[in-house]
């Protein structure tokens, strides 16, 4: 395995610890981070993009310890501390649930208190009116959406609080592997919505992270 070069002060510098993005990695290198790092708990690790046949790879003592949630693609063995604040991660629909819940995962991982909100696609608007009162309830929120993602403008248009938007790959066509959700995002008329790259629920997680920890 060819060595890697872990950030250990990431966290003392920016309040957020490294995580370890496996896909792409060889093989060899995730099973021997997942051995050496995985099961760490006084210093916890978050990997993302973890397949689920490398994990059923891991010997069993090994695999037991980890928290591996298949349809996120996250593992952790332990938490970081509990933080104050809650996030509520919103959903247009349930074809955007590997990317909603890398999010919720990830703030799971962070010790902050996340609710997942799940098909909330303006197709169907009375199901996010139902629910804007709780999600208002949160201190940031963030909203995954593939298609013409339009859950980002209206949900911007209907909260105060910041709002942080998550394109998916998901969609038909000239949907174009989430393209035309992040141009619709990036084009929205609700004012103060910030945008992340397609399918980068991990990435708004940490934004969410810092934007609790500057109150």
């Amino acid at each position: 395995m060819r060595d890697v070069i872990f950030d250990h002060n990431r966290a003392a510098r920016i309040g957020l610890p490294e995580a370890v993005f496996c896909e792409g990695k060889p093989r060899a290198s995730v099973l021997e981070l997942l051995a050496t790092l995985g099961v760490e708990r006084d210093a916890p690790v978050l990997f993302t993009r973890l397949a689920a046949d490398i994990v059923a790879e891991l010997p069993a003592h090994l695999r037991v310890q980890l928290d591996y949630h298949p349809l996120s693609r996250t593992a952790f063995a332990a938490r970081m501390p509990a933080r104050t604040g809650r996030v509520a991660v919103v959903s247009a629909g349930t074809a955007d649930s590997a990317v909603t819940w890398e999010a919720a995962r990830t703030l799971d991982y962070l010790g902050i208190a996340a609710t997942v909100y799940e098909d909330c696609g303006v197709a169907g608007l009375w199901r996010l009116v139902e629910r804007i009162g709780d999600i208002n309830a949160h201190d940031v929120v963030i909203v995954v959406a593939g298609l013409d993602a339009a859950l980002a403008s209206v949900l911007g248009a209907m909260t105060p609080k910041p709002v942080l938007a998550v394109p998916t790959s998901v969609g038909y066509g000239v949907a174009n592997g989430g393209i035309t959700a992040l141009n619709s995002m990036l084009t929205t008329c609700a004012p103060g919505v910030g945008v992340f790259n397609i399918d980068n629920g991990y990435g708004a997680a940490c934004a969410a992270s810092r934007i609790l920890g500057a109150r």
